[in-house]
């Protein structure tokens, strides 16, 4: 009897110990600054032809964002992006137009403070941007409305802001929050801009990559994220008030990574605030949207 229960009590030790091996090493270590950038530059989408809300019918939203990587070594402590992010609308109208893309060409220097392998971190980072819609032509109309189909637009911008990182262990997930201060310098914009576009902006940013509890080791990829965003205007902004509830733009996005797909998923987001594509900028939009967005993060 005594033997049995030292047997009993030897693959009980066993089992504990190789639990939490393996829990140790499906947990998520370290997040690298590569993967900090990535989630604050965003994913490349695009959407399905069933918006609901007040926007213009659409076949498809799609947003091209490629990075471009440059750093010394994997664990570099300070490295740069580069961005040829483009914005593109089909509308269904006649011949499928495509109308004034959004260019938004961005170069963005992160750093990492304190420790570098370590999952609570702060990251800093530094962003200069365009975004153009590639047009010439008067920004008015004669009857003096916005000419948005030909109109010239073009606004620079840089942005400042901090980046943290934490690990949820109860969850099995990954949490990322941050906060930066976005300034269009009156120089570096269309003069039809003044007053009718907000130039300082303080832009929130939460989100959360829940994993599954058995990772695959060589891919860590979470099953499903939540990004939610909130932008506040603020300065001379279409003769507003300063508290007024028109200054705010937000969106929240679920995205699902399924197993039978490796690298892209589905999302679904809701968007409420100023029109984002160009010079649509003066339209109050509040969306329900649906589509296939890439899945490039990889802990």
């Amino acid at each position: 009897m005594r033997n049995e229960f030292y047997i009993l009590s030897f693959i009980v030790i066993c089992s504990i110990s190789v639990n939490a091996q393996e829990y140790k090493k499906n947990r998520i270590e370290n997040i690298e600054l590569t993967t900090v950038s990535q989630v604050n530059q965003g994913e490349s989408y695009i959407t399905f032809p069933t918006d609901i809300g007040n926007i213009e019918p659409l076949w498809f939203e799609a947003n091209i964002s490629p990075d471009f990587l440059i750093r010394t070594n994997k664990k570099a402590r300070l490295i740069g992006v580069l961005t040829a992010q483009i914005i593109i609308r089909m509308y269904q109208e006649e011949s499928f137009p495509v109308r004034t893309p959004s260019y938004m060409p961005q170069i963005t220097a992160y750093y990492r403070l304190g420790k570098y392998s370590n999952i609570k971190t702060y990251n800093l980072f530094a962003k200069l941007a365009h975004h153009s819609n590639g047009q010439d032509d008067d920004f008015y109309l004669e009857n003096g409305d916005i000419n948005t189909k030909s109109g010239n637009f073009a606004t620079n911008y840089f942005e400042l802001g901090i980046i943290k990182t934490n690990y949820i262990k109860r969850f099995n997930a990954v949490q990322f929050f941050s906060t930066s201060f976005e300034v269009h310098p009156e120089t570096l914009n269309n003069e039809e801009l003044i007053g009718i576009y907000s130039l300082y902006r303080w832009n929130m940013i939460f989100s959360i990559f829940k994993f599954p509890q058995r990772p695959c080791l060589k891919n860590k990829k979470a099953t499903f994220s939540i990004k939610a965003k909130s932008n506040w205007m603020f300065g001379d902004y279409n003769n507003l008030n300063w508290y007024s509830f028109d200054r705010l733009n937000l969106s929240f996005t679920l995205f699902y990574h399924p197993k039978f797909l490796q690298d892209i998923g589905f999302f679904t987001q809701i968007y409420h605030g100023m029109d984002y594509y160009n010079i649509y900028f003066n339209h109050q939009i509040t969306v329900l949207r649906f589509g296939i967005m890439t899945e490039k993060l990889n802990f």
